[in-house]
């Protein structure tokens, strides 16, 4: 230790031998071999002493211990300093300087200094040294710069063990798992024989690319060259299988590990939790306790983990204290696991103290406490603090992004997206998958088309998830075509993108293509789940075909072994209701394997109020009024079926009880996009700044359809009014400001595009239908059951809506 040494240097000094050069570089030596900063301290004071009193330089053995010490616990300027003052001074360096040199860069990534130092092994004649180019592989290969490192291995004449796994260590750190893994291969293949280091790095490798069957051949060379097991080399197998999914492996590798370490059981019980088996982590948990093992950081945030999981309150107050004791909540990454732990366990006041008591917060602190609020439904807490963050990072934008448009705050996500465009942040997958869905909801698309240019320009990688945002993003903007470009694009399918496929379909009506992609998707080998069934269900609603429908939904027992749920049903009810197989349709009802819900029943009335059959109607409300629904449409629809009958006492009941419970009908809304910005226009409000203009174009439209045979269908007016003030309302509907709006606001022959709340009604149906022939337009209009493509006076549903 540091107080023997300095007796020593005691010793020394009195015996006369301070001033021999080989006995003060053995001290300096001595001290650096320490590894502590205070002996490195006193080791070039040393130096420093015998410089002054012996008017000498220093010898290269001297710097060279002062450059491996620095080196040696990270204090790489330092070593770089000294290396400095070793050249200024004269001493030119040689085969021993360089890898310490190295080491020290590699360790603070000085890449620059790195470089320079690489100018001087080749000015100097040292690039045939094995030891020197192996310490240039592994510093390039660990500041990133795996060309370099490659390019160094290829110029080497002679390669040992080291060489390659220097380089195959640095592909696999640097993402490029694959390479790793083939260098390993062609290292077996040249006669090399791997260590545990390269087998470590390997399975490593393999454990990244998630491919049991190549981390099989590789565990397969460690017998058969012979390599030594030992406890790192079975940490990197058990997490190589838990990430591969082969759990059984993985813990019977576990079990059979004589000596169980810390690390090993934290590879396994973090892969547990990552994978969601927390009742299995939890043993592992205990295991360790048996063994006497004391849990670490990592083991606790597991274990916090784990209590998060499971919504216990108990086992994260235990864990808690246990950081409490062993003074643990000093690290970020605890004290943000037991914030996210409260706030999941619905203890947001407990959750905020931790964050109040944190010296050091975050942006990943305030990103918990961010989406703690936003889980617990509390947007404008959530919102608050996105606000008063001293910095953010993307993931704090797209989490208050996603959480906007989990609100269906879909016009106030696209703008905080401008906002964050400005502030200079590059979005990623998970942003545009956020505003690719608001975005469809909105059913804007130029802002589809621009969202799509800005993935493209911006080189954002396309993955399934954002490919399929995609596909839905322009179905529900009525461009099927494009949607459909995007998915055929999608190299491996899966189930959710056939299903977003399909849906585009649905939405525009085309049943036979819905059932041609489904049949296709069986053929690749894609598995059906529900989802499927539903977006396929709904095209053979939307396209009248009852008959396909009853096959589809018989074929969900019979062949795919789906039980069909009460979603499923309720497609069902709906497309034998439109078809009008209303007792059809009840005798389903019966029969459901479950108790029917108030939107089963609504869709029976929307049926019944299509068809005009009062008699079932009022059966389908007493049901309903056995279930205690306090759904507001559903009376709605009821005080609809009871108007179109004219049935006006019934309606004054049904609408004074929607008052008694302080309810309203929603008014009729509809939205145009017009250069880039988007107008909402709701039935007989008369407050847009173009108003005047709209109400003369409709006066025109009205003049013009009228002379084109167009005459009011006044039972779409569900009010006790004379049919003058009918035909006023009715010229008022909100699609019908918004198609006036669209006139007036765009050039001849652009489309015209309206997204309405609720579902058209059958004059405006027919109005649009007209407008679109007279004034040679195509009309889009997409109600919140299905798209509507008029164009020269015939709609794209053939009057089946």
């Amino acid at each position: 230790n540091l107080t023997e040494l300095r007796k020593l240097h005691c010793q020394i000094a009195k015996q006369g031998l301070i001033h021999r050069p080989s006995t003060v570089a053995k001290l300096i030596s001595t001290c650096t071999a320490l590894g502590t900063f205070e002996g490195l301290v006193y080791a070039k004071n040393i130096l420093n002493q015998f410089r002054y009193d012996n008017q000498n330089d220093g010898t290269l053995f001297m710097y060279n211990s002062l450059i491996r010490g620095y080196s040696s616990i990270g204090l790489g300027k330092e070593a770089i300093r000294v290396y400095l003052e070793m050249l200024s001074l004269g001493i030119s360096p040689d085969k021993y300087t360089f890898p310490y040199l190295l080491s020290a860069c590699t360790k603070i990534s000085a890449t620059a200094e790195g470089f320079q130092v690489h100018g001087s092994v080749i000015k100097m004649g040292f690039q045939g040294d094995m030891f020197i180019l192996n310490s240039l592989i592994h510093f390039y290969a660990e500041c990133g710069e795996i060309v370099m490192g490659q390019k160094v291995f290829d110029e080497m004449i002679d390669r040992n063990v080291v060489s390659w796994t220097s380089l195959i260590c640095g592909y696999a750190r640097s993402g490029l798992a694959k390479e790793a893994v083939e260098l390993f291969f062609e290292m077996v293949e040249e006669g090399t024989r791997p260590n545990s280091v390269t087998m470590v790095c390997v399975i490593s490798a393999c454990a990244k690319l998630r491919d049991l069957e190549l981390g099989e051949r590789v565990r397969g060379h460690i017998s058969s060259l012979g390599v030594k097991v030992n406890t790192l080399m079975v940490n990197s197998l058990v997490d190589m299988y838990m990430k591969c999914g082969a759990f059984d492996t993985a813990k019977r590798l576990f079990d059979e590990c004589e000596q169980k370490n810390l690390v090993v059981c934290n590879t396994i019980m973090s892969n547990y939790v990552h994978s969601g088996m927390v009742r299995e982590a939890l043993f592992i948990l205990e295991e360790m306790l048996r063994q006497r093992l004391v849990p670490d950081r990592v083991s606790i945030l597991s274990t916090i983990s784990v209590s998060a999981q499971l919504g216990s309150i108990f086992l994260g107050k235990c864990c808690h204290a246990y950081v409490l004791r062993n003074r643990l909540e000093g690290w970020d990454s605890i004290s943000n696991a037991l914030i996210d732990m409260y706030m999941k366990c619905g203890k947001q006041e407990v959750a905020f103290a931790v964050f109040h008591r944190m010296a050091n917060k975050t942006v990943v602190s305030w990103n918990s406490v961010m989406a703690g609020y936003i889980r617990n439904g509390d947007l404008s807490s959530a919102w608050e603090v996105f606000n008063n963050m001293p910095e953010s990072d993307l993931v704090s934008w797209n989490t208050i992004i996603s959480a906007l448009v989990q609100e269906s705050m879909f016009e106030q996500a696209i703008e905080l997206f401008r906002t964050m465009q400005n502030k200079g942040i590059k979005a990623d997958r998970v942003t545009m998958v956020s505003i690719a869905s608001a975005c469809g909801y909105l059913g804007a698309l130029d802002l589809a088309k621009w969202i799509h240019a800005y993935i493209k320009m911006n080189k954002i990688p396309c993955d399934i998830r954002l490919s399929t945002a995609l596909v839905d993003m322009f179905a529900r903007c009525g461009d099927p075509s494009t949607a459909m470009k995007i998915f055929n694009n999608i190299e491996n399918r899966d189930v959710s993108a056939w299903t977003a496929a399909i849906g585009a379909m649905a939405m525009e009506g085309n049943g036979i293509q819905a059932i041609e992609l489904f049949n296709k998707m069986l053929r690749q080998g894609v598995k059906p789940d529900g989802v499927v069934f539903v977006g396929l269900l709904t095209a053979c609603s939307h396209g009248g075909l009852v008959e396909q429908g009853r096959d589809i939904f018989k074929s969900m027992t019979s062949v795919h072994k789906i039980s069909p749920q009460i979603v499923h049903y309720g497609c069902m009810v709906d497309l034998l209701g439109r078809a009008g197989f209303l007792e059809e349709a009840l005798d389903l009802i019966k029969l459901m394997p479950m108790e029917p819900n108030d939107v089963i029943w609504g869709s029976l009335l929307a049926a019944c109020r299509m068809h005009r059959n009062l008699d079932m109607a009022g059966y389908a409300t007493e049901r309903m009024k056995e279930l205690a629904s306090d759904r507001t449409g559903i009376q709605v629809l009821l005080s609809n079926i009871y108007a179109s009958a004219g049935k006006w006492t019934d309606v004054a009941k049904v609408r004074r009880q929607l008052k008694e419970k302080g309810a309203r009908k929603v008014p009729g809304s509809s939205s145009i996009e017009v250069n880039g910005q988007i107008h909402e226009l709701t039935s007989g409000d008369e407050s847009h700044p173009e108003m005047m203009h709209i109400a003369a174009m409709l006066d025109e439209m009205h003049c013009r359809v009228e002379a084109a045979g167009h005459a009011p269908d006044l039972s779409n007016v569900l009010l006790n009014v004379d049919e003058e003030e009918k035909e006023y309302v009715l010229s008022r509907h909100s699609e019908k400001l918004a198609i006036a709006f669209g006139l007036i606001s765009t050039d001849q022959g652009t489309p015209i595009r309206v997204v309405k709340n609720l579902r058209i009604c059958s004059d405006c149906h027919s109005f649009a239908k007209l407008v679109s022939k007279t004034y040679n337009r195509e009309i889009i209009v997409r109600d919140n059951n299905r798209f509507h493509f008029f164009q020269r006076g015939v709609c794209s549903c053939n009057d089946y809506w």
